[in-house]
């Protein structure tokens, strides 16, 4: 038989995902995959319930249907203070994921390098390889997850084209101030390096916290891509709209790569999903407020088994160190399916997210209901005495 493709030997499948399906085979409580257990805004489902009455179910328009487009360029204009145009400067995806792909694949050739920090979101690593170029990692050191300057400014006068940064980011929490941003942008126009975001918990900012759009600073609107989803903004994870923003002479290739990879996203979600677009503000205002009571509840709890762990920025995730309760020799990813079966709950080992020799860290969500919060930090109260 022919060989198959070298690329994946380079990555594995995704330990997050993975961590899922050990969590249903054996009934725990999935705090690995970031999505909700609780429902969408009634407003959304009401309306889908209409949808699949009356239509649309065929093909839309690859680049998206245009009243979900008018509808994403008002909401995201908004927040993003500038007005959107539906025709060239933006495309609707099979989540982000597809946009951060198709982004990837557009703004680089085999060989170019892209920047991100560690740790990162697993799909990116594996994203830069399918497309044959080099990830070059700078640490974001914990508690804070600050960078160093110097650090970041070799990386990129090492020849970088892009640089993909997760903000809020995912696994770490960290939200990236205005000055932190503004030397990145800095180098990016120094260096000439495009920038891609990965925004999609644009929404999720604790108190103290402000989530800045890179392409609103001075210069980045050019060589800024901003890759988010509707998933976490409106507890849709599984309807998998997402979308690209960008300046016309990128979005020309995305939209190029989006045509031939997957088409377009689903007609009847993105009919239905117009009526969350047009939320009003107060609707994020309690979305924010519902995500805080949530993370004080999760880390509290904590607090209270005394497991230590990473105070987040944003988004929903927690980086808790398991180093107290590991047995000589064992890896994050034994620990983590033990953890599954033998305590109740699933999270994720830090080795998926940090290019730095690590086996202490794993990652755990807390986006679920008060009861299921409740239950899983009960379950955690038992960590020591099971696993040690």
């Amino acid at each position: 038989m022919q060989e198959l493709s070298r690329k994946n030997k380079l990555f594995t499948d995704s330990v997050i995902r993975r961590m899922t399906r050990i969590a249903l085979s054996c009934g725990a409580i999935n705090l690995a995959q970031g999505f909700p257990d609780f429902d969408p805004p009634k407003e959304i489902t009401a309306r889908l319930a209409e949808i699949s009455a009356i239509g649309p179910h065929q093909y839309p328009i690859t680049m998206g249907a245009p009243n979900f487009r008018a509808a994403l360029a008002r909401k995201c204009g908004r927040f993003m203070g500038r007005t959107l145009d539906t025709e060239t400067e933006m495309v609707v995806t099979i989540g982000s994921t597809e946009a951060m792909v198709d982004t990837i694949f557009a703004l680089t050739n085999p060989g170019d390098k892209i920047i991100m920090f560690s740790p990162y979101f697993e799909n990116y690593r594996a994203q830069a390889i399918m497309a044959d170029c080099e990830p070059v990692f700078v640490p974001l050191v914990p508690p804070s997850f600050n960078f160093d300057p110097a650090v970041l400014e070799d990386a990129f006068r090492s020849g970088a084209k892009a640089i993909l940064i997760c903000n809020p980011s995912n696994p770490s929490g960290k939200v990236f101030t205005y000055e932190e941003l503004t030397f990145i942008a800095d180098l990016c126009k120094k260096y000439d390096v495009y920038a891609i975001m990965d925004e999609v918990y644009e929404h999720i900012v604790y108190e103290g916290h402000k989530h800045v759009y890179m392409n609103s600073l001075p210069g980045m609107w050019e060589r800024t891509v901003s890759c988010s989803s509707l998933s976490k903004t409106y507890s849709i994870t599984g309807w998998r709209l997402g979308y690209a923003i960008a300046p016309k002479h990128l979005m020309d290739r995305i939209k190029q790569y989006h045509d031939f990879d997957t088409v377009g996203a689903a007609s009847p979600l993105m009919e239905a999903a117009v009526v969350g677009l047009d939320m009003p503000d107060s609707y994020y205002k309690e979305f924010g407020d519902h995500y805080a009571h949530m993370k004080k509840l999760f880390t509290d709890g904590l607090r209270d088994i005394g497991i230590p762990f990473t105070d987040p920025q944003g988004a929903y995730f927690v980086l808790a160190d398991i180093g107290p309760y590991l047995k000589k020799g064992q890896t994050d990813v034994e620990f983590c399916e033990k953890m599954a079966r033998e305590v109740g709950v699933a999270c994720v080992p830090g080795t998926s997210f940090f290019n730095e020799d690590v086996n202490n860290i794993v990652r755990v969500h807390f986006a679920k209901k008060d009861e299921t919060l409740y239950e899983a930090l009960e379950r955690l109260s038992n960590l020591g005495k099971i696993m040690k």
